[in-house]
């Protein structure tokens, strides 16, 4: 399995919100991406559904991830 089918694939996680965030960024923040950012967004696909629905709608800050998590957002819903 190529890289890009295995991260859609740990993509998929169940529900609208997260499914949608993750994919859209795949598809267009991440094929421009550098190294760091790929591996900051290969990091992110190892959290627990909780967490990550929390980093991802603002619940939970975790500053590392601070740029990769404000891109998905901005890739997602153009910056709003």
């Amino acid at each position: 399995m190529d890289e890009l089918a295995r991260l859609k694939w740990q993509c998929r996680r169940g529900t609208k919100e997260l499914d949608f965030l993750l994919n859209r960024y795949l598809e267009t923040g991440y094929l421009v991406a550098d190294q760091e950012e790929m591996a900051l967004f290969v990091e992110l696909l190892g959290m627990e559904d909780d967490v990550l629905a929390g980093v991802l709608m603002g619940d939970l800050e975790v500053e590392e991830m601070g740029g990769v998590v404000e891109k998905i957002r901005v890739f997602a819903y153009g910056g709003s």
